[in-house]
């Protein structure tokens, strides 16, 4: 979610400014949204670590995670209302505590700030597909080993080390004839 309410906060300017976004951003007090950058990505890759290791185990435990269940569109928004709010506190704070930014509602719905509604509600659809896709993966995930399609049981027969046999050895080569080799022919 921080990763996607930085992006309603930086479209919204790049929507409502052009070109000159940048400069406008760093005039009212925006300068500080660089340096969290770097944790947004490191934020980003322990959610995709944490999905990696719920996918792993519903289809170590055959089990998938129990969950409350949204439709998309209630988890559409739900995202958007939660994106919404956070850019609304956000520029709150920012008129507090920044010199140069318009406080009160002028602070965050002014100057183009209208912008962050509709960037909320495409950047809350893109959420909504992630977390809809990614509860269906960890489901799909258990799953297929709940129970196996025949093309899966077919390589599974063809990978597993049990049906593979190795060749019987010659009795011969063993030492397990019960006679030798004939004598030759003087």
């Amino acid at each position: 979610m921080p990763p996607a309410a930085f992006a309603v906060h930086q479209l919204r300017y790049e929507l409502a400014y052009g070109s000159e976004a940048s400069v406008v951003l760093r005039e009212t007090g925006h300068s500080y949204l660089h340096s969290v950058v770097p944790w947004l990505v490191a934020l980003v890759g322990i959610a995709v670590g944490g999905f990696l290791a719920r996918v792993g185990r519903a289809f170590a435990t055959r089990t998938s995670p129990r969950g409350f269940s949204l439709s998309f569109g209630a988890l559409w928004a739900l995202c958007v209302v939660a994106l919404v709010t956070i850019f609304a506190c956000q520029e709150t704070l920012e008129g507090i505590f920044s010199a140069g930014h318009p406080s009160g509602w002028t602070g965050v719905f002014g100057d183009g700030g209208w912008w962050a509604l509709p960037v909320a509600g495409c950047i809350g659809f893109i959420l909504a597909a992630v977390f809809h896709g990614a509860r269906w993966v960890v489901r799909r995930s258990a799953l297929w080993r709940r129970r196996p399609s025949r093309a899966r049981r077919a390589i599974v027969a063809v990978l597993q080390p049990s049906t593979v046999r190795p060749p019987a050895p010659a009795p011969v080569l063993a030492g397990w004839s019960s006679r030798g080799p004939p004598l030759p022919e003087a």
